[in-house]
C-alpha cells in the first residue's frame, strides 16, 4: 500500500472526529436543548472558546481535506518533476498535521480547563450566578453530592461533564493521529521508498 492511501485512510479518520468535535461544542451551547442560556451569556466562559468548533473542527479538518486529497499512489510527479510525487505529499501531509496538532491540542487544553472549573450555573446558596466549583480543582467530579448545587440550568454539571470529557477524548485521539502522521512523513521522508504491498506505514 503506497503513502497516499495510507495518508487518506488518516484523512477520512479525522474527518469524522473533526465533524464530532463540532457537535459536541454545539450542544455545549444549548444545554437541555435551550437556547436561551446562550442569549443571556449564562454559560462558562470555556464554552465561548470554541474548542471544539474552530480547535477540534475546524483546524483539523485541514488536515483531514489535505490528508483526502493526496492522489500519491504511484509515487510518479510533483510539479512536472519525475518521481517528485513522494516528497510533496510526504511535505504537504506533515505541514496539514501540524495545523491538526495546533487544533486538536487546544481543543484538549480548554476541555481540560473547563472540566477543572466546572459550570456556570444558578446557585441555591448564593441566590446568583456563578462558578461554584472553580476552587475544587476538579475535584467536584468525583463529588457528585455537590452537583445539586447547580439549580439552573438544569443538569448542567452533567451536560458540561459529558461534552468537554467528550471533546477530550475526540481532541486526544486527533493530536495521535495527527502525530503519527508527523512521525510517519518524517520516517517515509527519510526512507525515501513506496510502501511495499509487504510495507505499511501506520494507517
Amino acid at each position: 500500500m503506497c503513502f497516499g492511501r495510507c495518508v487518506r485512510c488518516v484523512g477520512y479518520k479525522l474527518l469524522i472526529l473533526a465533524l464530532l468535535c463540532i457537535v459536541a461544542n454545539t450542544l455545549l451551547y444549548f444545554p437541555n436543548g435551550e437556547t436561551r442560556y446562550a442569549s443571556e451569556h449564562h454559560l462558562s466562559k470555556y464554552v465561548e472558546c470554541l474548542h471544539g468548533i474552530l480547535g477540534g473542527g475546524l483546524l483539523v479538518l485541514i488536515p483531514a481535506a489535505v490528508f483526502i486529497g493526496l492522489h500519491n499512489d504511484d509515487c510518479c510527479e510533483c510539479f512536472g518533476h519525475e518521481g517528485g510525487g513522494k516528497s510533496c505529499a510526504i511535505l504537504s501531509s506533515v505541514l496539514a498535521a501540524f495545523v491538526g496538532i495546533l487544533g486538536s491540542g487546544y481543543c484538549i487544553t480548554i476541555s481540560a480547563l473547563g472540566l477543572s472549573q466546572g459550570p456556570y450555573c444558578f446557585t441555591h446558596l448564593e441566590r446568583n450566578w456563578i462558578y461554584p466549583f472553580t476552587d475544587s480543582s476538579g475535584g467536584y467530579l468525583f463529588e457528585y453530592n455537590k452537583w445539586s448545587e447547580c439549580q439552573e440550568p438544569q443538569n448542567i454539571v452533567q451536560w458540561n461533564v459529558t461534552l468537554f470529557s467528550i471533546l477530550l477524548v475526540l481532541g486526544g485521539i486527533e493530536f495521535i493521529l495527527c502525530f503519527i502522521q508527523i512521525i510517519n512523513g518524517i520516517l517515509g521522508g527519510l526512507c525515501g521508498l513506496c510502501c511495499s504491498h509487504e510495507e505499511a506505514y501506520v494507517c
